[in-house]
C-alpha cells in the first residue's frame, strides 16, 4: 500500500486533478437522496473531491487517517475534517444521511469493517456510496490491456462488487442503482505502464502467476505511440440504502 503521508504533496497532480475530482463528485451527488442534509466522505485525502460535494448545500465532512492528506483537506474544508480510522468513526449511531467512500475499499483488507461502520452511522434511508471493482475499471480494451489482461486476477480484490454487496446486506444495507464516471486524465501510456509494472504497482494482480515482468515490459515497450494516453478508466459507484 502506498505511503499516503508522502503521496499528499503530489497526489492531486498525479491522479487526474480537478477534472477527475469534478467527475467523481458529480457522480456521488447523483446518488445522494434529495432530502439528505449531511454527508461524510471517508478517506477524503486532499479534499479535492470532498469540497466539490458541498455545492448542493449538503453539510459535508471529510475523514482521513493520513496527517499530510488531512492538512491539505482542512485548507479546503476548514472546521469540517477529522483524522479518523474508517473502521472507528467518532460519530454516534444513525447520525448521517450519506457516507461516500471513493477509491478506498480496493486499498484495504478490512473493507467489511468499513461497510459495517458506515451502516452504523447512517440513518434509516441513508446511503453508502462507494467505488467498486476499481482494477477492472482500468481495463478499457486498449492494446495495453490486451497484454495485461491474461495475467490479471481479480480474485483478491477487496472491492469486488459481489463482496461489497454481501458485506452491505449483512449490516442492513440494500443495493440500489449506482452510476459510472470517467477517471479524466488517467488513461495509461505504454511507457508509464512499464514504469508502474517495474515499481510493483500491479503486483496484486499477479498472485500465483509466474509471468515475467521483463516479458510484459518488453511487450509493452514494443507498442506504438509510447506516450499517447489510452482511454480513461470508467469507475463504478455502487449505492446501498440503510433499511428502516
Amino acid at each position: 500500500m502506498l505511503d499516503y503521508e508522502a503521496e499528499a504533496a503530489h497526489y492531486d497532480r498525479t491522479r487526474g486533478g480537478v477534472p477527475r475530482a469534478e467527475a467523481a463528485a458529480e457522480a456521488v451527488l447523483r446518488l445522494v437522496p434529495p432530502g439528505a442534509r449531511t454527508l461524510l466522505d471517508l478517506a477524503c485525502g486532499t479534499g479535492l473531491v470532498t469540497e466539490r460535494l458541498t455545492r448542493t448545500g449538503l453539510l459535508v465532512y471529510g475523514a482521513d487517517a493520513a496527517h499530510a492528506m488531512l492538512r491539505t483537506a482542512t485548507g479546503r474544508l476548514p472546521g469540517r475534517t477529522v483524522r479518523a480510522d474508517a473502521r472507528r468513526l467518532p460519530l454516534p449511531d444513525a447520525s448521517l444521511d450519506a457516507v461516500s467512500a471513493v477509491w478506498l475499499l480496493h486499498l484495504v483488507p478490512f473493507a467489511p469493517e468499513i461497510v459495517a461502520e458506515a451502516a452504523r452511522v447512517l440513518r434509516p434511508g441513508g446511503v453508502l456510496i462507494a467505488t467498486v471493482d476499481k482494477d477492472a475499471a482500468h481495463d478499457v480494451g486498449s492494446d495495453i490491456d490486451e497484454i495485461l489482461r491474461p495475467h490479471r486476477s481479480e480474485s483478491g480484490a477487496t472491492d469486488r462488487s459481489d463482496l461489497i454487496t454481501r458485506h452491505a446486506a449483512a449490516h442492513g444495507l440494500d443495493p440500489a442503482p449506482g452510476t459510472v464516471f470517467a477517471g479524466h486524465g488517467q488513461g495509461g501510456t505504454p511507457r508509464d505502464t512499464v514504469r508502474k509494472l517495474r515499481s510493483g504497482y500491479f503486483a496484486s494482480w499477479f498472485d500465483g502467476d509466474t509471468v515475467s515482468v521483463d516479458a510484459l515490459a518488453a511487450a509493452l515497450t514494443a507498442l506504438p505511440d509510447q506516450d499517447r494516453p489510452r482511454d480513461d478508466p470508467r469507475y463504478r459507484l455502487a449505492r446501498f440504502v440503510r433499511r428502516g
